[in-house]
């Protein structure tokens, strides 16, 4: 029976595989092979803490059982619980200090934590003993981009494809630098593997993505959205994403966290003024702000922190649980933020930045737990923000982002919730339109900083030569001086828009002013 599972779950027959796992312990409880499979299971299926559980069974019952261990360092990865993570691959290293796939997981860990020059040297010493590995290669890239070494990256990137050039999601990020052109060669090489009917879901939809970009940087906008459409739609089957559930959400907010549900815990939370929570929507300028304000030498740039989303999900009925909190809780919860946070930090600067967009519907938690944090909203045209983010593939979250209505929808609910956040604690955000930041710089980045209490520094005003590790999409664009250019990008689009137009709704003629929230 084991090895029948095991075939199911080699096919992924997940169905066939479950049952016939949880048939098998039940017999003998105490088989942690058997346990491991389940815990393999419960992953590919996002059940990463049954996973995590399951997977430490069967480490107490086979302490030396190495694949166990391996993949509770990736279950503990994918939970963002990198430091955890790290132990494990500490321990799975002494035991096998050669294996490739241990270090490749732990040089990721290191990224994650902000450890880039060791992971990067970490890479380099998986390269020198296993040189043909095309996602390690990848991976190695990403970690290079981030640094800010474009060049080695683009040369990672291209060695990743010549050893495997299906690798859809290395052509990807070589058009994710935004800065790479594709030749005509990149072109054919692309659209050659994409005909390849044999290739994955997975390396076709980043193929398409980025012949998408090669054929917008063509002028070629119907062929360029033939591809930004499929890529999408593919993405789209391969994800559950409810924009009804995105709705009830804001609508749950706007009733619980009113004028009298703050004014009833005026001084509850964590008082630390440290965080300077950039949000909004993905690819709204938020790494521009973020860049200008790790300019600032009172101020630390960290990264998009998964801890109040993480924070949130241990509030029980939240978002309406928030009315169940006490004054104790809040604290706590603030404090517990602040900790989790620094291990991201790298210096004693006084502020930090946490750039996560999707913060934006963690607004009243960010207010009740840590209220002398500053928020900084960061806003672009609907038209402009929605298609970007359209064209983007993300390596994960941003479900919202792969169909066009969902689009417009959860770009509305957005505006919807912080509209309802001016009313009931107004002047607790300040918002940062984007077109009026990149058309006179020095004012806005002066109304930024006094937002965030922080004297002016003119350092901010030339934020791209601040030198420092970036890991959004907008890693080489913020390495460049402040430019128009992007607002303009969905007009050659415009005829395949009708749909996200309709989304939208009133949100597009009232930018950049923010209707009333329902």
């Amino acid at each position: 029976m084991l090895i029948d599972a095991a075939l199911a779950l080699h096919d992924n027959r997940l169905d066939i595989a479950e049952r016939l796992l949880r048939g098998y312990l039940k017999r003998d409880p105490f088989d942690a092979r058997a346990i491991r499979m389940l815990a393999e299971l419960a992953g590919r299926i996002g059940r990463n803490r049954d996973a995590e559980t399951l997977l430490r069974r069967a480490l107490e019952l086979a302490p030396g059982f190495n694949a166990a261990r391996a993949n509770l360092a990736i279950v503990l990865y994918r939970q963002n619980r990198a430091v955890e993570a790290l132990a494990e691959l500490d321990t799975l290293l002494a035991i096998e200090p050669d294996h490739p796939g241990h270090a490749n997981l732990k040089a990721a860990a290191l990224g994650r934590l902000g450890g880039f020059e060791e992971a990067i040297a970490l890479y380099e010493r998986v390269l020198a003993s296993a040189p043909a590995q095309p996602k390690v290669w990848m991976s190695y890239g990403h970690m290079l981009k981030t640094v800010g070494r474009q060049a080695d990256g683009v040369a990672a990137y291209r060695r990743a494809i010549a050893i495997r050039p299906a690798l859809g999601e290395a052509w990807w990020s070589l058009a994710n630098l935004k800065t790479v052109r594709f030749d005509d060669v990149d072109v054919a090489a692309m659209t050659a593997q994409l005909d390849d009917a044999t290739i994955g879901v997975e390396d076709r939809f980043h193929l398409d993505f980025a012949l998408g970009k090669a054929w917008e940087e063509r002028g070629a906008p119907d062929r360029a959205f033939a591809h930004y459409a499929a890529g999408n739609a593919l993405r789209r089957a391969q994800i559950s994403y409810d924009a009804d559930e995105t709705t009830r959400f804001v609508d749950t907010i706007a009733a619980t966290a009113n004028s009298s549900f703050f004014a009833a815990r005026a001084g509850w939370g964590c008082q630390a003024p440290d965080p300077i929570f950039v949000l909004g929507m993905p690819r709204a300028g938020s790494t521009l702000v973020e860049q200008i304000l790790a300019s600032h030498p009172l101020v630390e740039g960290t990264t998009e922190l998964p801890d109040l989303p993480a924070l949130s999900r241990r509030i029980a009925d939240y978002p309406a649980g928030l009315a169940t909190l006490t004054a104790d809780r809040a604290r706590e919860l603030g404090e517990e933020y602040l900790r989790r946070a620094a291990v991201q930090r790298r210096t004693d600067r006084p502020f930090f930045v946490d750039k996560l967009p999707n913060n934006w519907a963690h607004v009243a938690l960010i207010r009740l737990i840590l209220p002398n944090a500053t928020i900084i909203d960061a806003r672009r045209d609907p038209r402009a923000c929605c298609f970007s983010n359209y064209k983007q593939h993300f390596a994960r979250g941003q479900g919202f982002s792969y169909a066009l209505e969902d689009m417009g929808r959860y770009y509305r609910d957005y505006v919807r919730m912080m509209a309802h956040v001016d009313r009931v604690q107004p002047g607790r955000v300040h918002r940062v339109i984007h077109e009026a930041l990149v058309d006179a710089p020095e004012p806005h980045i002066r109304a930024l900083l006094d937002a965030c209490g922080l004297p002016f520094e003119a350092a901010c005003l030339s934020a791209h030569r601040t030198e420092r590790a970036v890991r959004t999409a907008s890693s080489e664009q913020v390495r460049q001086p402040i430019f128009r250019g992007g607002d303009r990008a969905w007009r050659p689009f415009a005829a395949h828009l009708a749909t996200l137009e309709q989304a939208l709704g009133d949100v597009i003629a009232c930018y950049p002013l923010a209707p009333d929230a329902a």
